[in-house]
């Protein structure tokens, strides 16, 4: 216990959040969710990178965080996993007090379970998933971090899936708890913008497919262009947001399949929600997940929502009741999918209903937050009743 608990002096918990510095992806939308919707009197948080390469640019998602008025930091370490970066976390963790250590991805995870080691600091690691298809460096780096959870003192997984597969390891035994995935409503509802593209082909009465994420191998974006070739749909359009190493393969998919008039691929933009909200179906046709943001957000935003029948997915869509759901490559199936919702309005209108009404009532961030608030009080020794937030904040 610190010397100031012990003495009866009631601050806030701190809280470093250490994210990754590559961008603004679902991971580091997700901290910054749940950064905004912790009770402020209760948890202090500082949100910061271990950038191993210096590009003499401010890190996206500091940048972002301190647009909203937290505090930042910048961690600069040369090479993956440096001895450097440890001493560099453990100074910060000194200097600002650092109760919680809450860390996103493997290299933090792995440089924080050595950072903390004779600190007061507790480490709290939460997993967004794992990659399949990666190489084996990658998968070297992934089993790691599970090795590392080891030194954590709390593993908060964010499905039920991530869960299952994190109870089967013996050194975990006691430390997971599930903290299912929340959405940040507010951010989805607080406007009605629709982008200029999307309102256009809605103007034209298309029916407007969308998929937003990063474009690699296992969100299988050829299956949706495949898909949506099928449809022989001339009223129809696809986008395409988001970017990644697959985007020129997927460019040339779609050209080859004679729909490139249709297909637009915009890129990762900021406003991906002025897209969203202007879908007439979002598609995720990925054959790896947690609970994947980019459905949650669509469900808020009233938007029918398509995705494969995996773990993590199926934690979202209860199939013909919160969306329609389709065999991970089987682009018949999600044609036909499609397809229902262009021709039945009132199967879109009523899929679309029930999903915001679940996301609203089981997966809000503030939901999350309390959840989170509670146990970075625990964690750190201190006794304090959380506020409620009202479950639609």
């Amino acid at each position: 216990m610190r010397p100031e608990q012990s003495a009866g002096i009631n601050r806030p918990v701190r809280v470093l959040q250490l994210g990754s510095p590559a961008g603004m992806f679902g991971a580091e939308r997700w901290i910054m969710a749940l950064a905004k919707h912790l009770p402020r009197d209760q948890v202090e948080t500082v949100i910061g990178v271990i950038q191993d390469e210096a590009s003499g640019k401010e890190p996206p998602l500091c940048e972002h965080a301190r647009a909203l008025g937290f505090e930042t930091l910048t961690i600069q370490a040369p090479g993956k996993l440096s001895a450097q970066a440890v001493g560099g976390l453990r100074r910060v963790i000194a200097e600002l007090q650092i109760d919680v250590l809450h860390t996103h991805f493997y290299k933090p995870t792995i440089l924080g379970a050595i950072a903390v080691r004779g600190t007061h600091c507790k480490l709290l690691a939460t997993p967004h998933g794992w990659n399949t298809d990666a190489g084996l460096k990658l998968q070297a780096y992934e089993w790691l971090e599970r090795l590392a959870f080891a030194r954590a003192h709390v593993v908060a997984p964010l499905s039920g899936d991530l869960e299952r597969g994190l109870r089967g390891l013996p050194w975990l035994k006691g430390k997971v708890q599930l903290i299912s995935n929340g959405v940040d409503l507010s951010e989805v509802t607080g406007s009605d913008a629709v982008a200029s593209e999307v309102q256009a082909a809605r103007a034209r009465g298309e029916f407007v497919v969308g998929y937003i994420g990063q474009l690699i191998a296992r969100k299988r974006v050829d299956t949706l262009i495949d898909a949506f070739a099928r449809m022989q749909n001339a009223y129809s359009r696809l986008f395409v947001v988001g970017d990644g190493d697959q985007r020129a393969l997927l460019e040339s998919q779609a050209g080859s399949l004679g729909i490139e008039g249709q297909v637009h691929f915009v890129g990762f933009r900021e406003d991906r929600l002025d897209f969203l909200r202007g879908f007439s179906a979002l598609v995720l046709p990925s054959s790896l997940e947690g609970i994947p943001r980019c459905l949650m957000e669509a469900m808020a935003a009233g938007v029918p929502i398509v995705g494969t029948r995996i773990p993590g997915i199926a934690d979202l869509i209860s199939e013909q009741q919160t969306g329609l759901a389709f065999d991970v490559g089987d682009a018949d199936s999600l044609t036909q999918c499609l397809r229902n919702l262009a021709a039945d309005r009132a199967l879109a209108n009523r899929l679309a209903e029930s999903a915001k009404l679940r996301v609203t009532e089981s997966f809000s961030a503030s939901g999350m937050a309390q959840h989170y608030a509670s146990l970075f009080i625990e964690m750190s020794g201190a006794t304090r009743r959380v506020v409620p937030i009202p479950a639609n904040a």
